[in-house]
């Protein structure tokens, strides 16, 4: 058995594109993190992988979070064992109150048995179901075919505010790092307008220059020189994923929100990515999801009001789990957290 701890980035991110992982394990990654008061620890063992991420806490404490992973073979508990093993190991010497994962499993029909295996495994772990952090629910669209099917796919009224944008005289240009700051401002409107959260210019800023050119675009929507609209698209190996997305309060009638979505999945596919994350809807059922869109403005139903006219397949993951190191000061954590939150 090869245990190990440390390794370098081209062997790190091979591994992961073998076994298709999730650009939030990716090695850039861990290192964009570093600006943000993570470390990140990667730990290989024979095929199976994970990147921790701590984030220290006062008292020589810290939390450890693997996001979107661990990359492993859920139907192996052996390696399970021996991969949760190494995990626990770096986690207790980091002083880790508890540990968070959020498995990159989806619970569709084609991924049924490995997320019960995923549930079974984490359970005779002892992991117990927690919050997430990153989305637990999105909309995944085919972008295998051509452009004229991926249209198709769409609905109809998606399809015309696409065409209508480009009719009007909406241009979309790729930006470049001194365009940050536009994407910021209009970051800025949308929070305001919306009721979202937005993130230093650094945060954005550091994750261009991460991922771009070839992992990651700046898109910008101008009509007559004045931009309306912005986002960021990410892509790793077949997977392409859409993590900030901005728009301005002007013209709102020009719809460049939707081509300026359009051109993001041309980028992907252009690209070689097979599908698209639209990357977070409101986590319920698909049945409420269409009964309820209209007369929800909370969270991220206005975000899914927009979203799925794009098509695609809505998906849930198998969620997060907590291991609990130290139960006392986890109830604390919990508690200030939620505190915090409201």
């Amino acid at each position: 058995m090869k245990n190990l701890l440390t390794t370098t980035p081209a062997h790190w991110d091979e591994r992961l594109a073998a076994g298709q992982g999730h650009l939030l394990q990716s090695w850039n990654w861990g290192e964009f993190k570093r600006h943000f008061d993570w470390t990140p620890q990667r730990i290989q063992i024979d095929d199976a992988a994970a990147q921790i991420l701590f984030r220290q806490l006062p008292l020589g404490l810290s939390i450890a979070y693997i996001p979107k992973g661990p990359l492993v073979d859920w139907a192996n508990p052996d390696q399970c064992q021996r991969l949760f093993s190494a995990i626990h190991t770096a986690a207790k010497k980091q002083r880790a109150v508890f540990l968070k994962i959020e498995p990159d499993v989806w619970c569709d029909d084609a991924s049924a048995d490995e997320a019960q295996a995923v549930q079974t495994i984490l359970r005779q772990a002892n992991f117990t179901p927690a919050d997430t952090i990153q989305p637990q629910s999105t909309i995944l669209i085919d972008i295998s075919g051509d452009e004229k099917s991926i249209l198709a796919a769409m609905k109809q009224k998606t399809r015309y505010n696409i065409r209508l944008a480009g009719r009007k005289g909406v241009t979309i240009r790729y930006g470049q790092a001194e365009d940050i700051a536009t994407f910021h401002s209009l970051a800025q409107t949308t929070a305001s307008r919306d009721g979202f959260g937005v993130h230093a210019p650094d945060y954005y800023r550091l994750a261009y220059a991460y991922f771009a050119p070839d992992r990651c675009a700046l898109l910008i929507a101008e009509f007559e020189g004045e931009p309306l609209a912005a986002l960021m698209v990410f892509r790793y190996h077949e997977m392409a994923y859409y993590f900030y997305g901005a728009s301005s309060n002007s013209h709102r009638n020009l719809m460049a929100p939707y081509l300026i979505q359009w051109e993001a999945m041309r980028w992907a596919k252009e690209h070689g990515c097979t599908r698209y994350d639209l990357w977070g809807i409101p986590n319920v059922d698909p049945d409420t999801l269409e009964s309820e869109f209209t007369e929800r403005h909370d969270g991220l139903w206005g975000v899914y009001r927009f979203k799925r006219g794009f098509g695609g397949q809505i998906v849930q993951s198998v969620g997060a789990y907590d291991f609990v190191y130290n139960p006392l000061l986890y109830k604390i954590y919990q508690f200030r957290r939620g505190s915090t939150a409201e």
